[in-house]
C-alpha cells in the first residue's frame, strides 16, 4: 500500500458513544480507496461513528487509525449566508479544484450566484458536497460525510454516485445514507445493527441484498 493511499483502521474491540457504548467493532475492520456505505436504523451509531473517526469525540474504548487527510461534512453544516456559492467556492477551495465545483454545480443544476441563505435545502446540500468533494488533497484523502443525499432528486443522487465510482483514486469516502431504491450498488458497506459494526463486502452488493439485516 502506498504511502498516499488513504486508510481507515478499526479495531477489534473498538466501542462508540457517549460515555456508555452504543456499538462496537467484534472483528477488525480495515477500509482504503474507494466508497464505502454507512447504513443502519435511525439512533443505531452511524453519526457517533462519523464523528469518533473525525476525532471531535473520544471512542468509549478501543483503538483505530486514520491515514490520510480527514475532512467530516456535517449533516448540519451551514456558510456564511450572505455569501453566493461562488464567492464560496473561491475562498475555500484550492485554486486548481474550482473550475471542477463550477462544472459539478453546472451539472447538478445549482446556482452558484445566489446567496446561500437563499438557496433550498436541497442546494445548500450540493453546495455542501461539492466543497468536500473538491478539497483534495495529495497525500490522500477521507471524506466523512453524514447523510449527503438526504433531501437531493434522484437525478443529482445519481450524478454523485457516479462521481464516486469514477473518483475513487487517492480517496476513500465512507457515507452515511438511507438508500431509497433496491439497485443501488453498494459493494462495500459498513453495517450498525444489535450494537455491532461490520463490514460487508461482496462484488455486485445492492441494496436489496442488504436492508433485511439492519
Amino acid at each position: 500500500m502506498s504511502a498516499n493511499t488513504p486508510r481507515i483502521q478499526m479495531d477489534a474491540g473498538l466501542e462508540i458513544g457517549y460515555g456508555t457504548a452504543l456499538a462496537g467493532v467484534g472483528t477488525n475492520i480495515q477500509l482504503s480507496s474507494g466508497t464505502h456505505f454507512l447504513v443502519a436504523r435511525n439512533g443505531r451509531g452511524k453519526t457517533t461513528l462519523l464523528r469518533t473517526l473525525a476525532g471531535s469525540i473520544k471512542p468509549v474504548s478501543g483503538h483505530f487509525e486514520m491515514h490520510g487527510f480527514v475532512q467530516y461534512l456535517a449533516e448540519n453544516i451551514r456558510f456564511d449566508q450572505e455569501l453566493p456559492t461562488k464567492r464560496i467556492f473561491h475562498a475555500l477551495l484550492p485554486k486548481g479544484s474550482v473550475d471542477d465545483a463550477f462544472a459539478l454545480a453546472d451539472r447538478t443544476e445549482l446556482d452558484v450566484t445566489k446567496p446561500y441563505g437563499k438557496l433550498s435545502t436541497g442546494n445548500k446540500r450540493k453546495a455542501n458536497l461539492i466543497v468536500a468533494e473538491c478539497s483534495t488533497h495529495p497525500d490522500g484523502n477521507i471524506l466523512l460525510l453524514d447523510e449527503p443525499l438526504s433531501g437531493l432528486d434522484v437525478f443529482v443522487r445519481q450524478t454523485f454516485e457516479e462521481l464516486w465510482r469514477n473518483s475513487n483514486k487517492g480517496i476513500l469516502r465512507l457515507v452515511s445514507c438511507h438508500p431509497d431504491y433496491d439497485s443501488m450498488e453498494m459493494p462495500s458497506s459498513l453495517l450498525i445493527e444489535d450494537g455491532h459494526i461490520r463490514h460487508l463486502n461482496e462484488p455486485g452488493q445492492k441494496w436489496s441484498d442488504l436492508k433485511g439485516l439492519i
